[in-house]
């Protein structure tokens, strides 16, 4: 399943790269990394949003708006053709020696298994991507988490289980309380963000 391409002079994409999890499932992931053969600090995504899904592909309306306010996002050192949903440009961070790593949640993407997001389960396997990716030829055990909103939550979650190789998170527009930061505030229930992620869910 693993594919292997350099796409560009300075950076090596593995797409759907295995990772193993504790109860014998697999993750799939795309990594990016500098064309050398040093050892890097990493910047890793676990999510459920595509990590083949380009920004532009999934989610027009939203692209469209952002070309507007930034027209330059796809210019001046990046073609944009790894950017993904709320997640970091690939092209603008490998160049400064950090290995990108986007993951797909388990029964997400190319990731089999139960989708069952913010569980306990997906949060362990977040814990054991971290660990595996500590121990890669390309690693120097420094694992650091970004991303936005969903990616944000998840760093939040897995950081409480205190992996070994965790040196540093950056959640961005998340909420470390789903229950008074998402859908309660206030202790009010409010449907308005709840509805526009999951309205086949909640109209059952």
């Amino acid at each position: 399943m693993d594919e292997h391409s350099t796409d560009t002079p300075t950076m090596i994409v593995d797409r759907n790269v295995s990772i193993p999890m504790g109860d014998g499932a697999v993750l799939r992931a795309n990594v990016y990394r500098p064309a050398g053969d040093d050892r890097y600090a990493i910047i890793m995504a676990q999510g459920i949003y595509g990590k083949d899904a380009h920004v532009g592909d999934a989610y027009e309306a939203q692209w469209a708006v952002l070309k507007k306010l930034q027209p330059e996002i796809d210019s001046n050192g990046s073609s944009g053709r790894f950017l993904r949903w709320e997640n970091v440009d690939p092209e603008r961070w490998v160049p400064h020696d950090y290995v990108v790593i986007t993951i797909d949640g388990r029964g997400s993407g190319q990731s089999p298994g139960y989708l069952d997001p913010f569980s306990p389960r997906e949060t362990q396997d977040y814990y054991d991507a971290i660990e595996w990716a500590a121990e890669q030829s390309w690693s120097n055990g420094n694992v650091g988490l970004l991303g936005i909103s969903y990616f944000a939550i998840k760093q939040w979650q897995v950081a409480a289980l205190r992996p070994p190789h965790l040196a540093a998170i950056v959640p961005w527009e998340g909420a470390s309380d789903i229950y008074r930061e998402w859908s309660h505030q206030g202790g009010i229930f409010g449907d308005g963000f709840p509805v526009a992620w999951m309205p086949r869910a909640l109209s059952d």
